[in-house]
């Protein structure tokens, strides 16, 4: 799955209908918002989950988790699977099993039975997050192609904040019992049934854009390409050149295969190792601990479930106005500046996390300085998250790798980043009863990691061609 080089002048063009480009972007980021949904609305039913099937946190860990391993395949094969029929085919194909997961979740036999349909789930994830920036990548024009790009984690967050009020909405409504009883069936499975409306929604806006013009030339398709040229960069740009341009840099590229991404001692060429490394630090500072088990975590220390069910929501509104502020600034000051400003925030705020955790609680509840210190840090640490790492990480990987192996490297990436992801979530609920304290100190860690592996190894793209990526 590669993308369109950019003549100078398709660089600086301003397509004539940019709310047509717009549409078309949201319509791809649709996939993002399932991701965003799918990964946060289990946060409702961890408790549920529990007590319904009597397990220990080790298992329910898993449960969670096992999601994310459908993830990494979704991921890996997303981008042989839209080379090869088309990047609206795989956009079609995840949202069916969107819809199929929604419903074998929300009315699961047994708990295999619950973990073998999130596995569906969590392919369609890792499909939709491949296929959504690099479809992005491919039909943006170059001038808009940041703030286009960061449509896809402005969607997964709108999603996890969608996820948080639906969940709030019906244990309120069950009074705030998760197995209270709703529409015939416990509460915590229609909070997992509801996806199947965005599901569909997203199947149905795949009918109504364009496949990616890179694809339609590669599947001979050369007067549809131009359509869509027309329709993304606007008709005063130069159409045969254009398509010319394509087909030269298609005539000099090979489909990437894994085998193109090895290189000597380090086995992976260094530009694989730094996009595996942005993957990983995006998940290894936690992250999704806030978005997965959030209502489990302040309920560990206090917190009233339909309170912490609340915070859950409050704290995927402030995710979604640091989206706000990355998309507003990418394309301005960089995606590194944005990058060291998040990493520099992040360990901050989970640094006071990991203070406020390490109080004794009193009846069951942290003293009440460092619950709201606790709160206010858990709140910041996601503001700095989402205004840089959430959404740089996303653009720096449609952007960093060279034409001939983004697709297997994005893959590999995209993969890369689901196995951290997997690592963090499947460990959280045994870490956090072992010391909540050091786990977070764990966290901080990596955040500060971060900030030397953007200074000695991430290059800014701004404002760069695809075709300029070596």
């Amino acid at each position: 799955m590669t993308s369109t080089a950019a003549s100078p002048s398709a660089r600086e063009a301003h397509p004539e209908h940019l709310g047509h480009v717009i549409f078309i972007a949201a319509a791809a980021a649709m996939g993002g918002f399932l991701f965003g949904y799918d990964s946060s609305v289990i946060n409702g039913a961890v408790e549920a989950i529990r007590s319904r099937y009597d397990i220990g946190s080790a298992a329910l860990a898993q449960v969670i988790a096992i999601a994310l391993i459908g993830c990494a395949i979704g991921a890996a094969t997303a981008g042989r699977i839209a080379d090869r029929i088309g990047r609206i085919r795989c956009m079609q194909i995840a949202a069916v099993l969107f819809t199929v997961s929604a419903v074998g979740s929300a009315l699961p036999f047994a708990l295999w039975d619950l973990a073998f349909w999130r596995i569906i789930g969590g392919f369609a994830i890792g499909m939709a997050s491949v296929i959504g920036p690099a479809y992005i990548a491919e039909v943006a024009p170059p001038a808009y192609r940041g703030r286009l790009a960061a449509f896809q984690q402005a969607a997964i967050v709108v999603g996890i904040a969608l996820s948080q009020l639906v969940n709030w909405g019906l244990l309120n409504a069950a009074h705030g019992n998760q197995r209270g009883t709703l529409l015939g069936v416990e509460a915590w499975q229609v909070m997992l049934g509801v996806m199947v409306v965005p599901s569909v929604l997203y199947g149905l806006l795949s009918f109504a854009i364009p496949e990616s013009p890179r694809y339609l030339i590669s599947a001979g398709k050369e007067a549809r390409a131009r359509e869509v040229l027309a329709e993304v960069e606007g008709r005063h740009v130069d159409l045969d050149a254009r398509l010319t341009e394509i087909e030269h840099a298609m005539r000099r590229e090979h489909r990437s295969t894994f085998r193109d991404l090895l290189g000597g001692r380090m086995y992976f060429k260094p530009i694989v190792w730094i996009g595996i490394g942005l993957s990983a630090f995006q998940q290894l500072v936690g992250i999704n601990v806030a978005f997965y088990y959030s209502a489990t975590l302040w309920q560990s220390v206090g917190v009233d479930p339909t309170e912490s069910f609340l915070y859950s929501f409050t704290t995927s509104i402030i995710n979604i106005i640091g989206t706000v502020i990355a998309m507003i600034f990418v394309d301005r000051i960089g995606r590194r500046p944005l990058a060291l400003i998040g990493s520099t925030g992040m360990a901050i705020g989970l640094a006071v996390l990991a203070w406020a955790f390490s109080y004794h609680l009193v009846d069951g509840k942290l003293p009440a300085t460092q619950g709201w210190v606790a709160l206010i840090a858990a709140h910041v640490f996601v503001l700095f998250f989402a205004l840089s790492w959430g959404v740089v990480v996303w653009v720096l990987l449609g952007e960093i790798f060279p034409n001939r192996i983004r697709a297997a490297a994005l893959g590999v990436a995209a993969s890369a980043q689901w196995i951290a992801n997997w690592a963090i979530t499947a460990s959280f609920p045994s870490l956090s009863e072992w010391n909540l304290s050091a786990t977070y100190v764990i966290y901080t860690a990596f955040a500060v990691l971060s900030i030397p592996f953007v200074v000695r190894f991430v290059k800014e793209t701004k404002g760069k061609a695809l075709e300029e990526m070596g």
